[in-house]
């Protein structure tokens, strides 16, 4: 069908997007006044004739009406139209209209009929309006006769005012007029209509895949038994998945600059370890300067200097062969990433000599300047 046509408007209108059965809108008076067949034909014809003039007049004032007021412009024309309409049932229904009673005035707030004019009537032509007014009033008509019809028939074994399963035959329940039985006959006829419309060839239920029981572990996205939960976690899982491999594939260039920055880090940390370790041989030789500590004692506080500095050392030592044996195990068999390993290993080694090297001297000047005072 043609987008727009009167025949795909009246189409849409009645079972494409049923305001009742599909859309759930105007459910006040859906519930309220379908305690009979007549009734809910009543109030959807009414309903019917306010939506098909408003969407027209709605659709030819839509270039005259400013944006910001819109909505109360809409609202002045539905209730002029819903005025004439009460004057129409109060002059040739009035049972139609006491029956009814207030629900006929709240026309003019019902959503069915605000949301036509919002959404469809002041951005198409008046024709297209017009019939799709029609149409979702002929929708909401079909809708309540038959919820009507249905909670007449069960609560009180009528239809229409016909009597149609007497007394002696059925036994009338009453929940069906009051309002639990709205609800629960509303319910049916949703569920029917999701039925119907949900409806799929034999042969595609056939050829459908059968549930292994187990989703959170099933590899098959288009299994019809797999639910929203579980495939959410499962999109979860490839989601948080997929950064983790792209940094498990890393080039062997990005390793060996890697495994250098650790070298360098190594390096840092000794020269670090070696400045720690002056700074303690100088606290250690600042009391002996004060005092004067005598000759046998000066041994003793050289190697304790001795011992402090190499304590110091040792920690920045084992690091630092911590960072060469990762950066091995990680560098790919390559000469590149051998000569890297060399060269940082050497470079590790040579600060270490040299930092050691530093506190023993450092040490030693400082005992001998000791022992000459």
């Amino acid at each position: 069908m043609k987008p727009n046509s009167p025949v795909e408007r009246l189409y849409n209108g009645i079972l494409k997007e049923n305001p009742t059965l599909v859309l759930i809108l105007g459910m006040c008076p859906t519930l309220a006044v379908t305690t009979s067949a007549i009734n809910g034909f009543g109030m959807g014809m009414t309903t019917t004739a306010v939506l098909m003039f408003s969407n027209l007049l709605i659709s030819m004032l839509r270039n005259f009406i400013p944006d910001r007021v819109r909505i109360p412009a809409y609202i002045v024309v539905i209730a002029s139209l819903v005025t004439i309409v009460q004057f129409v049932l109060e002059a040739y229904v009035p049972s139609l209209n006491k029956a009814l009673g207030v629900y006929i005035p709240l026309i003019v707030v019902n959503c069915i009929i605000l949301g036509r004019a919002e959404s469809y009537a002041s951005k198409n032509g008046p024709v297209s309006s017009f019939f799709d007014g029609l149409g979702m009033g002929l929708g909401f008509t079909l809708a309540l006769t038959i919820l009507g019809a249905f909670r007449e028939l069960l609560g009180s074994g009528c239809m229409f005012g016909v009597t149609i399963l007497p007394e002696e035959v059925y036994t009338p329940a009453t929940i069906f007029i009051l309002a639990p039985g709205a609800f629960l006959v509303l319910a049916c006829l949703v569920a029917v209509r999701n039925k119907l419309n949900n409806r799929k060839p034999v042969e595609e239920r056939k050829d459908m895949p059968i549930g292994c029981g187990d989703c959170s572990k099933c590899g098959n996205m288009s299994c019809a038994s797999r639910s929203f939960f579980d495939m959410s976690v499962d999109n979860q899982k490839s989601d948080t998945a997929a950064p983790t491999e792209q940094a498990k594939e890393l080039t062997a260039e990005e390793k060996i600059e890697a495994a250098v920055k650790r070298a360098e880090d190594a390096a840092a940390r000794a020269e670090a370890a070696a400045a720690k370790a002056e700074a303690a041989a100088g606290k250690l030789a600042g009391p002996e300067k004060k005092t004067g500590v005598k000759a046998a004692e000066k041994p003793a506080a050289k190697a304790a200097g001795k011992q402090a500095a190499k304590t110091e050392t040792k920690p920045a030592a084992k690091e630092a062969d911590k960072a060469e044996a990762k950066a091995a195990d990680k560098a790919e068999a390559k000469p590149a990433a051998k000569e890297a390993d060399k060269a940082e290993s050497k470079t590790a080694v040579k600060a270490e000599g040299k930092a050691e090297d530093k506190k023993e001297t450092a040490t030693e000047d400082k005992s001998e300047k000791t022992i000459d005072k």
